[in-house]
């Protein structure tokens, strides 16, 4: 989409209005802002100016003149003055002609040298209409561009009087000139008062202009033109400066009067936008600075300047996988933060990826003044700090941002939301996790018209369906930035995909490796092969099926590899295995001990979360150049790679999707690094049918998953739906399903019965569990009858506690009041042992019935008063026959608070996976899971009086199950980034505060800190600065709170 002309001025303001015209600019239909070169205003030979100039030390006013010490400039003044005034047959308005030459001459010439030095700022006109324009052929278009050059560099002060002075020539004849110039200082004075407050250039408001014929002589005469520029600039002189280097002042003030200048453009719903997409042209060189980003692809300024974006409505746009969707996402968040002023919400699908976003955009907030919050694990604040002036970005889970939102609408603050942004919106059809993002996505709609959502994904297909429920616009684009050449391996042949084709595929080539008949039984499917075309010069990514098969392949590779591999970035290598190494407390996995050296590890979710960590950061740097990893990476962090291969079309055990084959290839090809990515799917000869499925059928379709998770979905929904007094009888109700996901593919997914049958039964089924007070009454299907909440319904939404635990919850907290052991923090845990992990757990009795033993006597209570007796673990080890039922969950779940008992007391997963035979990956799962079950216990106890002790114990259990490290490192964990084994090194390294880090030099850090890049550093500083200006903002909020003068004093009126 073509930009229109643009008229382009550049300012550069300092106490008074300083201006200097340009020639309009045209830019490319094609080219984005990012790209632009602007051309200089010095004329064709001139080269042009680079997008971001350099502010320099030195002191950009140091030899300006004032105007009060050149006496020969106001002696020229007072002569024509009094000239004029004994000339009676002189207009008034030929005076201000000769007045505006003489003091073009004196000041113009005075201050020309210092306009072409001094820094420019890109405004945009938004209205063509406005800019002036004249007649080529005028024979006084040379003098009219003059006078309007003269004006233009005039303090408000001068024009104002200027304006004055027109207004006395009412009487006196006007000619075409004087029209023009008329013209011209009406626009100009209008320009002064028309600058918003919120600009620093707006030092002077209306001013009343209208005065009577009587007094327009006396006013001239007694008010000369001389005194009044004394007056004015020795008022200019007098004022107090700030002791601020006025290069830094000229900094704040172009930003501020950018950001002015965009909100303006994107509140008019213009095409025309400012220098950066409507945002301050100190974004763009952000971008450069932080991500190295030159120029945008074509797509995303076609995106960004989609008519519905600019008129606010919903927007879905999808591109294949590395296409660039998140820069746009984050150019519309800057626009709603720095521009129009209102909060935003970011989802995103994992904690990971969330703590990677916070990271990255931390460095934008500390620039450009806005927070960065955290909702993710035990993470977030409900409801949100209210902030005075800066506002938040939340990036959240899609747990967290459920929470977020309803906190907000109970607040009735769901209107600040200005912006949700959603990425993996493909999501909404997997699972219980997609039905909690529905119901987010649905309360915003229905609750909030002013709030705008903007949903991206790689893979969508029944786009239709989504654009319906959230009443959207769409955008697609097939680009990759690199292009992406899809293969199939079959034996030993080399299949290039053909979509065209009836099998899906062509021959391209056969392998060219000579495989010694050991080696082919160990390598059947010339993995070998697949892997040294590329590696250690570029990357590799083989996904497997299991983690088990992850790490085979990876010892497998490692076995066959000739040594010179072993001499490629030997060094940083082995810095690695003694970085996992002091990771694991001298611990380290034989596996990757083995595969390192080689530049080969394995990525999945056995990994601990600082493993994972190290081993994405060194194939980020290319210290390691192929990863065995599981589907789930495809998912998260972004780990580009030269060449995919797929192990097999399986994942686990079950036959690759479209969507997720789709994911994984997508990861071939890294920009800007290669010219072309590869994707090589491996196949035996009975599989072969998969590929054409694969290959010819669409992506999956997209279903909301309200119906397949009750509990999660439906049931958890009509609860909050009236706990937030949204809906509070079953018409309300009916009309809010009706706007979900499930109410557009109604007809699809509830066949056997109507929506309306379906919503009946939920809040029946409410009624029954104590949740809802009310009466549904089959006969009377329009009933009125107002549904009201309970206490434990309340603290059940509140808490997002599962609907199919939240009265076994009540009566085990009801219990522990009974005799709370709390000599230590075991029967804490039990109660904070998320529920859902029971299931995958299988004890090793030998190891229950040694830890049970090691527990003191009171302790040894907590298995009794819970319903694990002693002789039940006793029996289960020797092997007896046990008469008495026991709940097997509760039996499961207890083990699993040894484990997390075991934990916090060594603070060690690798010993404690040892201790309990589990892998350690698991270990950190169930610590990540029971700190934020943890945090949803606390929120539920907050709901019901009567569990007013838990309250400051849960709040202290979910801290260390948060960081599970010596308290000494609780501050530094705080910081998004920074896990364990970072905090250990920041604080031997004297870092031991928050304050610390925040205030710490990036250079300093990576020489003192092994292992730390320089971007790290930067992110880790900017992370602490975030936090702490967090903290700073509550603690202000708090004492404002506190020192406001309440308007109800008896007494007062």
């Amino acid at each position: 989409m073509a930009e229109p002309s643009l008229t382009v001025r550049r300012k550069s303001r300092s106490g008074s209005v300083r201006k200097r015209s340009r020639a309009p600019v045209q830019p490319s239909a094609v080219c984005s802002p990012v790209a632009r070169k602007r051309p200089s205003s010095g004329g064709e030979g001139l080269p042009a100016e680079t997008p971001c100039s350099n502010d320099s030390e030195e002191d950009m006013f140091g030899d300006y003149d004032s105007f009060y010490g050149n006496d020969s400039l106001l002696a020229q003044v007072d002569d024509v003055e009094h000239k004029y005034l004994q000339d009676k047959n002189t207009d008034i308005k030929a005076a201000g002609e000769i007045i505006l030459g003489n003091l073009q001459s004196g000041i113009h010439q005075k201050k020309q040298d210092y306009f072409s030095a001094s820094e420019n700022m890109v405004v945009l006109k938004a209205d063509k209409e406005d800019a002036f324009q004249t007649n080529e052929n005028d024979p006084v278009d040379s003098n009219q561009e003059l006078t309007e050059s003269i004006l233009d560099d005039l303090p408000s002060s001068q024009l104002l009087y200027f304006e004055k002075m027109d207004k006395l020539s009412s009487d006196s004849r006007i000619s075409p000139v004087s029209e023009r110039r008329n013209k011209c200082v009406n626009s100009s004075s209008d320009k002064i008062r028309s600058l918003s407050p919120f600009c620093p250039d707006a030092e002077h408001g209306n001013r009343p202009t209208d005065f009577s014929s009587d007094s327009k002589c006396d006013l001239f005469k007694t008010e000369s033109l001389k005194d009044h520029l004394k007056s004015a600039m020795t008022g200019n002189a007098k004022a107090q400066t700030l002791q601020v280097s006025k290069t830094k002042q000229l900094k704040e003030a172009v930003l501020s009067e950018e950001i002015c200048v965009a909100r303006k453009t994107i509140e008019s719903s213009s095409v025309d936008i400012g220098p950066f997409y409507g945002l301050p042209s100190k974004v763009k060189d952000l971008f450069r600075q932080f991500r190295g980003i030159e120029t945008l692809y074509e797509w995303q300024h076609d995106c960004l300047m989609l008519e519905s974006l600019q008129q606010r409505k919903n927007l879905i746009y999808s591109l294949p996988t590395s296409g660039g969707k998140t820069l746009v996402a984050e150019i519309i968040i800057l626009q709603e933060l720095l521009c129009r002023q209102k909060d935003v919400l970011m989802i995103l699908p994992y904690v990971a990826i969330v703590q990677e976003k916070v990271r990255g955009l931390s460095s934008f907030g500390i620039e450009l003044g806005f927070l960065v919050e955290e909702y993710a694990g035990s993470k977030g604040r409900f409801p949100p700090i209210k902030r005075r002036i800066k506002k938040s970005l939340y990036i959240a889970t899609i747990e967290k941002g459920h929470a977020l939102v309803n906190s907000l609408i109970e607040t009735e603050r769901i209107d600040d939301l200005g912006l949700v942004v959603v990425d993996e919106l493909h999501m909404l059809g997997e699972g219980s996790r997609g039905a909690t993002l529905e119901i987010t996505l649905a309360k915003i709609l229905y609750t909030s018209k002013n709030t705008q959502i903007i949903g991206m994904s790689a893979t969508l297909n029944n786009v239709g369906d989504l654009q319906k429920f959230l009443q959207a616009e769409y955008y697609t684009n097939n680009f990759r930035p690199v292009e992406l050449k899809e293969y199939v391996k079959i034996r030993d042949t080399i299949y290039a995909v053909d979509d065209k084709t009836e099998n899906g595929y062509t021959f391209s080539h056969l392998l060219n490796f000579k495989y010694s008949s050991n080696l082919e039984k160990a390598d059947p499917d010339h993995i070998i092969a697949l892997v040294t075309e590329v590696i250690p010069k570029y990357s590799c990514l083989i996904f497997c099926p299991t983690k088990k098969n992850c790490e085979n392949v990876a010892s497998m590779v490692c076995k066959y590899l000739k040594k010179e591999f072993r001499a490629h970035r030997e060094k940083e290598k082995q810095d690695l295995i003694k970085n996992l190494k002091n990771i694991g407390n001298g611990s380290v996995c034989p596996v990757l001990k083995q595969t390192i050296p080689f530049g080969v590890a394995y990525h999945h979710s056995g990994l601990t979360n600082d493993e994972r960590k190290s081993i994405e950061e060194a194939y980020s740097t290319g210290v390691l150049c192929l990863l065995a990893c599981t589907a789930t990476l495809a998912a998260g962090v972004n780990l580009p790679a030269r060449r995919v291969i797929l192990r097999a079309p399986y994942v686990a055990n079950d036959v690759l999707k479209k969507n997720q084959y789709k994911q994984m290839i997508g990861r071939a090809g890294r920009a800007g690094i290669d010219s072309a990515g590869e994707s090589i799917l491996i196949v035996q000869e009975k599989d072969k049918h998969l590929v054409q499925d694969l290959v010819n059928s669409p992506l999956e379709n997209c279903y909301s998953n309200l119906l397949l998770e009750l509990t999660k979905g439906m049931q958890s929904l009509l609860l909050s739906l009236v706990g937030l007094k949204i809906a509070v009888t079953c018409e309300e109700v009916d009309n809010f399903m009706c706007n979900t996901l499930l109410g557009v593919q109604q007809q699809l997914l509830s066949k056997e019965k109507s929506l309306s049958e379906i919503i009946r039964d939920g809040l029946e089924n409410l009624i029954e569990k104590g949740l809802l007070k009310g009466r549904i009454s089959e006969k009377d299907q329009d009933s009125k009858c107002i549904l009201t909440i309970t206490l434990l319904g309340k603290a059940t939404y509140k808490g997002s506690i599962d609907l199919a635990y939240c009265n076994l919850l009540y009566r085990e907290l009801k219990k522990g009041l009974e005799g709370l052991i709390l000599e230590s923090n075991l029967h804490l845990l039990y109660l904070a042992t998320p529920y859902d992990m029971t299931s995958n757990c299988s004890p090793d009795w030998m190891i229950y019935l040694r830890q049970f033993n090691q527990l003191s006597a009171a302790e040894q209570k907590v298995a009794d008063i819970v319903g694990v007796p002693e002789s039940f673990i006793t029996k289960k080890a020797s092997g007896q026959a046990i008469r008495k039922n026991v709940d097997s969950a509760v039996v499961n779940r207890l083990y699993l608070s040894f484990v997390l008992y075991t934990l916090l007391k060594e603070t060690n997963i690798w010993s404690v996976s040892e201790k309990f035979n589990m892998s350690r990956g698991y270990v950190q799962n169930l610590l990540n899971s029971a700190a934020s079950f943890a945090s949803c216990v606390l929120h539920f106890c907050e709901e019901l009086e009567e569990f007013w002790v838990y309250k400051a114990l849960l709040t202290e259990l979910t801290k260390q199950l948060t960081y599970c490290v010596k308290t000494e490192l609780i501050p530094l964990m705080e910081v998004a980034g920074v896990l364990e084994a970072r905090a250990k090194q920041l604080y031997n390294a004297g870092y031991k505060t928050l304050a610390h880090l925040a205030n710490a030099n990036p250079e300093t850090l990576v020489k003192m800190i092994e292992h730390l890049s320089r971007r790290q550093a930067k992110q880790i500083v900017s992370s602490a600065k975030m936090l702490l200006s967090e903290k700073a903002e509550a603690l202000q909020e708090e004492v404002e709170e506190l020192l406001k003068v309440p308007t109800n004093i008896p007494g007062t009126y």
